[in-house]
Parts: C-alpha cells; structure tokens; sequence
C-alpha cells in the first residue's frame, strides 16, 4: 500500500446520482464507518431524550446499503421558526464544528425559504424540515462527517426528480422551490420520477461540500452507502459517500516541476541561473545534457518549486535564460526528515546533514561542501582532506548511518 504523507487530510465524495435526503445521507456516513452511538450522543446533546437511531441492513434495487430510521420519543412535534431552531442549536453542548455545519445547513434552508415565499428568513416557518427527527438527521450527518475523520466534502450532480409531491403546502411540482433555490450553481439533472431531493437533503448537501464535480482523484479507505425509504427497481434509491486521501497527499508533497530545453545559451552563465533560482526559493534545479534537432547539444534545465512559487520561478526561467516556453507538471516528493548538527574540524565549524528514517535511525550524514571548502581556503588545506575530517568528526559524533541521532545537550 503507498505510504500517506504525514497528517494526510481525508476527503468524502458524494454521489447524489439518485437523489439527496438527509437520511440517506446520514445511513451512507454511517456505513462508511462512523459510529452510531456516537452520533447518537450528538444528536443527544442537542435533542435529550427525544429520538433514538437504528441501522438496519437493506437492499435498494438488489444493491446493499444502510437504512437509519429515526424512532421520535415524543408525541409533540411543533412547526418551529428558523429562530427557534437557531437557538436550540447555539444553546445545545454540541462541538463546535458540529454545531456551526448544522447552523449552516439550516441557515441555507431557511434563506431558499424566503426566497422561495417572499418573506423575510426570520419569519420562515420549518414544517416538515422543523419536525425532530429532521434535526436530529442534520444534526447527526453533521457529526458523523467529524466522526469520520473527514475534513473536507465535495459532491457530483444532484438528481432533483421530476413530476409533483404533496407538502404542507398542498401539491407541489417537483422539483419543490426551497431545493430549486438550494440547487443554485449546482449542475442538476431531473434523474428520475417523483421526489429524489428534499430540502433537508440538499441543504446540507450546501453547508458540508465546497465544490460540485465528479469523483476527484482518491486513494480510496472506505465507502458507504445509504438508503431510503422507497424501492425502486429501475433505480437505487441510494446516497453513496466514498473516503479517502488527496493524490495529492499520497505518497508525499504535492511539488511541481518546470522544464524548458535550451540549446543557445552561453555555457557560463548557467551556475548564475541555478544560483539564482535557488536563492528565489526553488527545492531543487538542476541541467541535463540532451541531444535537440540536427544533433545540436543542449540543456534541459528543470526546476522543482512549491505551488505558490511556481509563477515566480517560471517566470525567472524566462528572464535567466533564452527559452520561448516552459513545460510544467505535477509530482510528488516522498523526502526523509532532514536534521542538521555541526561538527569542530580544526578549529571551524562544518555542518552535516542527516536524513533519518521512520524509526529515527540515521540514514544519511555528509559534511556541507560550502562550509569545508571555506574552512579549507582559509587554512590553505586540500579541500579533500577538510571533507575526509569533517566525516571522521561526525562518526566520532554519533553521526553515522545506522546509528541513532544523538540528543543534543541543552
């Protein structure tokens, strides 16, 4: 298995294909492996003793998934104002960021509300999205993403439905205004007949995903997949979410590569270039001898950079040399961990560089060059020499490969 960067964020990617309800939603987490006693509490924390989840195994269209119902324990199920949500979730214990994705989710849908009834957000009146056991699926969906490890969401096109839908409003054509209003910047499709999203389903499709688009390059960990209520068999009525790392934090630092091949330039001027670009904040640059047209000899120069550099040295690339373009493309850079001690080597200092290993052993020890080439001019010594000690002086140290790194004594 390729080994993950260090403090790798994941990643959970919706599939709404076949519709979006906040049930659905929250069976799919809930497959994918957060805990339900845990979202349980979570969902405890904001509504004590009012709702109880269960997980049960189901079939949708011959495909597997998790069905969670919600069992309310209590008969009262008021129509509440968007404020009164608002207060019962700030006053609620809930963690914060639980709390702030629930807050959103609602907020979002009482803004496509208004929108949709011309009044203004503080007078919306939640009906069906007010009822407990709709909280308590924004409020656990919110937590399992937390529960998840999860700290980013992204989502692909949303089926809406098509055809009508009875509400507390009356008969309404599908799609239903409030998802219409949520669904906006969203790329949509019909998907299918009757309600495929709801409100709930689409507002917190809003206040937990940052971008629309189609499955994004994972190192896929796991996947989940949740049901709802209907059985449909040209369709699986089905939200699945699947959970991974970035590419771009497998197997280490996301870095980018400049190229340009050149074959007219003085030969003296490129120690100036590569000094020059190193000293811009490049990681690396470096020349390779090629073979152009005709035969003519030439370079190819290639610079490793950091993203936020990569227009900089780009553009360096161009001021330095007499190239007209430059290719660039991503890699990824597994390093070791570097440390640095010094060593005494005839009165001076030399640094040496280490590399260490996962299991903290020393990989690597080399003297600096530029510190035992300044140290052997200024005592008139082979630089040979000067580097041989330097090694010498740094296996005396403890600084050998193999070996562990030496604490250093305050």
């Amino acid at each position: 298995m390729p080994q993950t960067a260090q403090g790798a964020d994941l990643h959970a990617w919706l599939d709404i294909s076949a519709g979006v309800a906040g049930d659905m939603l929250l069976g799919a987490l809930v497959d994918a492996g957060a805990p339900l006693d845990a979202v349980q509490a979570a969902i405890d924390t904001a509504l004590p003793g009012t709702v109880r989840l269960t997980a049960a195994p189901v079939t949708r269209a011959g495909l597997r998934a998790t069905k969670v119902g919600v069992e309310v324990l209590v008969t009262e199920q008021p129509h509440r104002r968007w404020a009164d949500i608002r207060d019962l979730l700030q006053r609620s214990g809930l963690a914060d960021p639980v709390r702030d994705k629930a807050l959103g989710a609602f907020a979002a849908l009482a803004d496509a509300e208004a929108r949709a009834h011309g009044i203004p957000a503080e007078d919306v009146h939640f009906h069906e999205v007010g009822a407990w056991d709709s909280i308590a699926d924004v409020v656990g969906s919110c937590a399992a993403v937390g529960l998840l490890g999860v700290t980013s969401v992204s989502a692909g096109p949303a089926a809406l439905g098509s055809g009508t839908t009875r509400t507390a409003h009356g008969e309404m054509a599908v799609p239903v205004p409030a998802v219409l209003e949520l669904s906006r910047g969203w790329e949509v499709v019909a998907g299918g007949s009757g309600e495929l999203a709801t409100p709930t389903g689409m507002a917190l499709i809003r206040a937990l995903t940052t971008d629309c688009t189609q499955l994004p390059s994972l190192r896929i960990e796991r996947t989940g997949v949740g049901a709802g209520t209907r059985d449909t068999a040209a369709r699986a009525n089905v939200v699945r979410v699947v959970v991974g790392t970035p590419a771009d934090q497998v197997a280490g630092q996301r870095l980018w590569v400049l190229e340009a091949n050149v074959d007219d330039l003085d030969p003296r001027v490129w120690p100036d270039v590569l000094a020059r670009l190193m000293a811009a904040g490049a990681a690396d640059a470096w020349l390779t001898p090629i073979l152009m047209k005709k035969g003519r000899p030439a370079h190819t120069i290639s610079v490793l950079s950091e993203q936020p550099l990569v227009v900089t040295l780009r553009d360096l690339v161009f001021s330095l040399t007499s190239t007209f373009g430059v290719r660039q493309y991503a890699v990824n850079r597994l390093a070791l961990e570097r440390d640095w001690r010094s060593v005494t080597v005839r009165g001076g200092s030399v640094r040496v560089k280490l590399s260490l290993g996962a299991d903290g052993l020393v990989r690597h020890a080399t003297p600096e060059f530029e510190d035992a080439a300044r140290l052997a001019e200024g005592q008139g010594l082979p630089l040979r020499q000067v580097l041989e000690e330097a090694t010498a002086a740094a296996e005396a140290a403890g600084l050998r490969p193999g070996a562990p790194l030496p604490r250093v004594e305050p």
